[in-house]
Formats: C-alpha cells, structure tokens, sequence
C-alpha cells in the first residue's frame, strides 16, 4: 500500500510514477477523500475541545451550588447544548470512519510505484533481456512438446487429471511422480544448504488479511479460489503464507535479513486467461513452486533483490537448463512490484523462452499492509521492512523443461545429473 503521507507531499511525482504503468491511474480521488477526512477531523477535534471545556464548566458550576452560568444559561441548557455536541460528534466520527475506509479501499486497489530506474513501457515488448545463458535447444531430429513425451512415457495423465478435478488439472505417474519430488527436493536443497534459506511448511489455506498484505486481496479476488463458508482461500503462492509470518509483529534490525524458501502447491483459477497455453503444465490451476522471500532493511533490499534473483538462476545453471534474465518494463510489473526481474527458461515447443521466476523487490508496499516492521537501530523508532520474493523456481515448469531439452531422438528423457541422487535413475 502507498504512503499516505508520500502521497501528501509528492502527489506530483507519485501520479507520475503511477502513469508509468497506466496511463489512467490517478491518485487526486484519494487526495480528494484525505483532503475531506482531515477537514472533519479538525472539526471533530474542535468540537470535543468544546464539549470538555463545557462539561468542565458545568461541573464546576454544580460543585459551587450553581444552577446557571454568568450568561444566565442554566446547567440543563447547557447540558442540553453539551448533548447535541456529542451526537454531532458520533456523526463526524461516522463520516471519518467512512471517509477513512474508503481511502483505504483506494489505497489497497492501487498498485505499487514502479522503480524510478525500469524502462517505461505498456507491455512486454519493452522488457530489457539483461542476460542469456546457454544456447536454445536445437537437435537434428523433430523436437516433441512436453505433454506428447509426458504422456507416451506414462509420467502424464491429463484426462484422468481433468475427470478426477477440472480442466487445466493433470496427474503425475511413475517416474512423472518421481521426477516432480526429486525437482522439490533438488530446489529445497540448494536454497537451504548453498543459500542459506530457512525452510517453511506453511498452510495452504489463508485467512483474507494474509491475502490482502501481499496484494492478492481485494484486486484479484477473482484469481482465487475461497472457502465458501470459511474465510479462508487456497495460496496461489508460498508468497503469501510466509511473507505474512511475520504479519503486525516488529521485528529487531538484528533479525535482518530473512530468507525463508518453501515448498507448496499452489492454486489459482487463471480467469483472465482462456485460450492461453491450453495444453501441457505450463498454466495450471494446480501447481507445484519453490518460492523464495525475503524481509530486510530498506538500505539493503535492492542488493538482496540480486541475490534473490541469483539464487533462482543458480537452478537453472545447476540443471544446464538455457535461460534469460529480463527486467520488466513499468506496464508488465505485478501489482505489488517495484521492480522485477522475470527468469524466462527456454521450451522448444514455443520454439521461445517461457517464464519460469518472477523475482520482485515490492519495497515497503506490503508491508504496510501486513504491518510488517523492524526497530531501527538508528533512530529507535519502528520502521516498515522491505519485502522481496522469487520463484526458486516453478516445478511444473522445470519438469516441462527437463523433459523438452533433454529428450533423445527415441522419445526418451535423460535426466540433469543433479537430480540422478534424487530419483535413483538417469534416464526415462
């Protein structure tokens, strides 16, 4: 959520930073309700100075045996007049309370101010490819998409996926089974014993306070599946639970930073996007992620940020995996993001490369509104971290791309060296 108290002092400069993304974004209606919310508070302020100051009088006009003050009003009057005050007051306060929800319900639908440092652009043409590793995958035989391989090797079932659940469902068999587990535990290990991650089991239903710190709530409510009669949803990502750990708590600068990685399904109804990759794992309503988060100081979030995005680029290395690192421009950044760097693997079935990390440095933007602070140990007062997280990586994703890269000319799957301890076989 964006600072108030910025956006009081820059509305300038935030406007433009906000029309970097989209050229319709404003924040004058927020300015608006603060400039009238303030004007009520003030009157309220004054009205109860002005209640106070009479009750006084009026007790010290009944302690003195008094039944009317100089003016000849009498103590009923003016308890009267002391009476209507107050029920102008409950109204003001009414209207405050009011003004005040609707500013945050602004607020909390307004995305993130983009970096001042990214490339402006409306889409992802205007991205920057910052790096590429690796050379596309090219062989002198027909190359097969993931889901034929996946499917004549018996690792995929995508029709009894969608009779078990829905389409956009699939089911893993076998060695598919193995494969997926091994791709976890490969993730976990690295990130915990070479990066130094604190690994979380996290739950997978969250309450909507933890969907609203990370800015799932209330924008894209309906990207999410909820509980009916529960408030309760399924985490479209570890993103969500493990960020909010650490939800309305203060924290010491001595636990700074943290880095937490976690293994969860993940779960979301992709509403905008029908007609899009339809076929195979590359855009599921269930799927399987390693995501990385951090929290740290404001002085050290863009240094950690390189990290972060190394750490999940030492994956794909690991796994000799071809791939692209690209800086996202202001109109293709997530919601919450200031900046971002897309992690992009190449899937010879788009003959193109696919995302496969969206590493993002949101700043202090959810940590207002999860509340999220450390003391200073310069100034002593609380202050809001930063927060950051990455995909270290999508498993589907890298299962889609273990299998289109490495496939041999009869149809079978070699297997990254890395994984061979993690599924006990190096081929398919």
């Amino acid at each position: 959520m964006l600072d108030i108290k910025l956006i009081r002092e820059n509305p300038e400069k935030i406007n433009e930073l906000l029309k970097r993304r989209n050229p319709n974004l404003s924040i004058n209606e927020v300015l608006e309700i603060d400039n009238e919310r303030r004007k009520i508070q003030f009157q309220t302020d004054e009205l109860r100075a002005k209640r106070k100051t009479m009750s006084q009088s009026i007790g010290e006009l009944k302690k003195a045996g008094k039944t009317a003050d100089e003016n000849g009003k009498s103590t009923d009057e003016l308890q009267a007049e002391v009476k209507v005050m107050a029920d102008d007051i409950k109204a003001l306060e009414e209207k405050q309370a009011e003004l005040d929800n609707k500013q945050r319900d602004f607020l909390l639908c307004t995305p993130n101010t983009p970096d001042e440092n990214i490339a402006i652009g409306t889409d992802e043409t205007f991205n920057i490819v910052k790096k590429v590793v690796g050379e596309p995958t090219r062989k002198d035989f027909e190359l097969k998409p993931h889901w034929e391989l996946g499917e004549k090797l018996g690792l995929l079932d995508f029709e009894r996926g969608v009779k078990l659940a829905h389409t956009r469902f699939s089911l893993y068999r076998g060695k598919g089974a193995a494969l997926e587990r091994a791709i976890i535990n490969f993730f976990l290990e690295v990130h915990t014993q070479e990066h130094g991650y604190e690994e979380i089991l996290p739950p997978v239903l969250v309450n909507s306070a933890a969907m609203t710190g990370t800015g799932q709530l209330p924008k894209f409510k309906e990207d999410m599946f909820k509980c009916v009669d529960e408030d309760l949803y399924l985490i479209p990502t570890a993103e969500v639970p493990v960020t909010n750990i650490y939800q309305n708590e203060i924290l010491s600068e001595d636990d700074l930073p943290k880095y937490m990685t976690a293994y969860t399904p993940c779960f979301r109804r992709e509403a905008g996007s029908a007609g899009k990759d339809t076929r195979g794992l590359i855009r599921l309503h269930q799927f399987n992620k390693v995501e990385l988060v951090k929290l740290t100081t404001p002085e050290t979030s863009e240094e950690e940020h390189e990290k972060l995005t190394r750490n999940a680029e030492r994956v794909l290395e690991l796994l000799n995996l071809p791939f692209r690192r690209v800086e996202l421009c202001t109109g293709d950044i997530g919601f919450s993001a200031k900046k971002c760097y897309d992690l992009e693997v190449w899937l010879p079935s788009y003959d193109n490369y696919k995302e496969i990390s969206s590493c993002s440095n949101f700043g202090d933007f959810q940590a207002r509104r999860a509340n999220i602070k450390y003391r200073s140990k310069t100034t002593g007062k609380p202050e809001f971290v930063h927060t950051l997280n990455g995909s270290g990586l999508a498993v589907g994703r890298t299962f889609a791309a273990i299998l289109e890269n490495f496939q041999t000319e009869d149809g079978h799957i070699i297997i990254p060296e890395v994984l061979r301890k993690y599924t006990g076989f190096d081929i398919i």
